[in-house]
């Protein structure tokens, strides 16, 4: 009898901890597999079903000037990591995401909407930019950012209009989903 509670425990243990929505799940400390404390040279086996590019290497690695690429078998970007430019060993700073199957716990993803965001979280505060708008929601150590082409004419066009929070119209489309520890 113990022997098959115990194998019972094994079993659920196992199903539970392959569930494959915890491959795109986003909190606060994780992105899929990734967290702030995942070494540079761990990608390999965290992503070997899918391909890692390494674009880190002579010069540009002394610079840090390329991100590390992951991509399923297919060829679809699923994400772009940027590692901390000092320090041994190399750890990830910066996470974008491209594929909308990355989801927070709130449901947010690149196909969200500005409504979605705001009515999932608390936005902690927003940076104009030349060609967009940055969103940042520490609760989550997230950034969105948000093309100006979504915003109405008047503030679309004017560069040296500050954007409030009030202004972005709901139903504008999430461009950059990014993650950053």
């Amino acid at each position: 009898m113990k022997r098959i509670l115990f194998a019972a425990l094994i079993a659920s243990v196992l199903f539970t901890s392959c569930n494959p929505e915890d491959k795109f799940a986003i909190t606060a400390t994780q992105v899929g597999p990734l967290t702030k404390d995942t070494q540079v040279n761990e990608l390999k086996t965290l992503f070997e079903n899918d391909s890692v590019v390494d674009q880190n290497s002579g010069l540009s690695e002394e610079l840090n000037v390329n991100a590390i690429e992951i991509y399923e078998k297919g060829g679809t970007q699923l994400l772009s990591l940027m590692p901390v430019k000092e320090g041994n060993p190399k750890t990830i700073k910066t996470v974008q995401i491209f594929d909308a199957r990355y989801t927070t716990e709130e449901g947010i993803n690149l196909n969200s909407t500005y409504k979605d965001l705001t009515d999932a979280y608390e936005i902690s505060r927003t940076e104009t930019l030349i060609s967009s708008i940055v969103i940042f929601v520490d609760d989550i150590n997230a950034y969105f950012t948000i093309d100006r082409d979504e915003l109405p004419g008047e503030l679309r066009f004017n560069m040296d209009t500050k954007v409030t929070k009030a202004e972005i119209p709901n139903d504008a489309k999430i461009k950059y989903f990014m993650i950053g520890w």
